[in-house]
């Protein structure tokens, strides 16, 4: 299953998530961007207007979906994000295997010179003939959190929210969330601070009450990171951060669906209360992912990783060797949710997060041709990045 590097795309005989019962679609691909969704039974043999033939993919029996945005990932493949930022890159050149097509590197609780060399390397841009996952911009976890909720971070670095320290931080200097303890001294105003600069703010790594978490929602922030994880439980009695956000439709949850660090059962119930459209899943993966048992880097913390799980010495949890796709999968087994639903969960649930809707998330003519292809089970067969092939036909899926 291979696409020219050059002129046009035509992925043919494909179901649409969302669309399975609609009869097999045409997917027309140029300069990067969906020229055309079109039914199968439409489309004769004629290209795209362009001088150049489309070079044609084969998607018989399968789904075509939009490329799935990873807003939490700490790393993979033996590299730390926040250790080693200029693995970014090779890391991204390895998550189209996922089904990933953008994603958010993300940098724990760290110093600042840390957090500049991660923005100076997702500024610089790609490597010559980069081929992969695109960064849209940083997630900066930390280190504006709890220190009784600091989880994985080194409580050494944390610090309460320091205007200085994320002077730089909007989108266009390559930052797209920032996640904070919303109790904090000086939160609230640093939350709307961020806001007002385009910058997606997410409650996490708490100890917030639901009040203070009401009153971060209020001024601004959208989203919490992981839910359930490194914040107080919800009590009938005290509903916490998590019963705050539940209640909320302004805000998007976060969740790492593993069956670790939420129970399905409890994931279950998180996806009832916040309904389809609420809900983002994330990894949370770390320099383990994709590697064999051993000890490996979060940041300045050593975390020791068995077949299965990722854990500090004292057995608390530390990031996941979760992929996306096997999220989307699992958060379909655990909620009983429709296809497009757990889809949705890792597309347009994230891009409209980010506020980039109108480029991503969706199939329809206009947006970036990231497009993945996928069997009826929802594993990766082929994922494609602005048209182009970005990882072997039959490669992806490890996890």
């Amino acid at each position: 299953m291979t696409a020219a590097a050059t002129g046009a795309t035509r992925i043919r005989d494909v179901g649409l998530v969302g669309r399975e019962d609609w009869g097999l679609f045409v997917i027309d691909i140029a300069d990067g961007r969906i020229a055309a969704v079109t039914p199968a039974s439409a489309v004769g043999s004629a290209a795209l207007g362009s001088p150049d033939p489309p070079s044609v993919v084969e998607g018989a029996g399968l789904l075509a979906a939009p490329g799935f945005i990873e807003l939490q990932v700490n790393g993979g493949f033996g590299h730390d994000f926040t250790a080693d930022p200029a693995s970014i890159w090779t890391v991204g050149a390895a998550l189209p295997r996922q089904g990933v097509t953008a994603f958010l590197p993300t940098i724990v609780t760290s110093p600042r010179e840390t957090v500049e060399a991660a923005r100076a390397a997702v500024l610089a841009g790609p490597p010559a003939g980069y081929l992969g996952a695109v960064p849209l911009g940083l997630h900066v976890e930390g280190p504006f959190i709890s220190p009784e909720r600091a989880g994985a971070h080194d409580p050494r670095l944390i610090r309460d929210p320091d205007p200085a320290f994320a002077a730089e931080w909007r989108p266009d200097g390559g930052v797209r969330i920032v996640t904070l303890a919303p109790e904090r001294p000086g939160a609230l105003e640093m939350i709307q601070e961020l806001v007002g600069r385009g910058v997606v703010v997410s409650i996490g790594h708490t100890a917030a009450t639901a009040g203070q978490a009401r009153a971060a929602f209020d001024a601004g922030a959208t989203a919490v990171t992981h839910l359930f994880n490194a914040m107080p439980g919800l009590d009938h009695r005290k509903p916490g951060p998590v019963g705050a956000a539940l209640a909320d439709p302004r805000v998007t949850v976060g969740l790492i669906a593993d069956g670790l660090h939420v129970d399905p059962l409890v994931v279950g119930l998180a996806w009832r209360l916040a309904g389809p459209g609420r809900v983002s899943a994330v990894t949370d993966a770390i320099a383990a992912l994709g590697r064999p048992p051993g000890r490996y880097p979060l940041g300045t913390v050593e975390v020791v990783v068995d077949a299965s799980s990722a854990r500090l010495a004292d057995g608390r949890l530390a990031g996941s060797l979760l992929t996306l796709d096997r999220a989307v999968r699992n958060l379909r087994a655990f909620t009983g949710a429709s296809i497009a639903d757990a889809v949705g969960a890792v597309t347009t649930t994230p891009a409209r997060l980010l506020g980039l809707a109108a480029t991503h998330g969706e199939l329809r003519p206009g947006v970036a041709a990231d497009v993945v292809l996928l069997t009826r089970d929802l594993e990766v067969v082929a994922t494609f990045v602005g048209g182009q092939p970005a990882d072997p036909a039959g490669s992806a899926g490890e996890g």
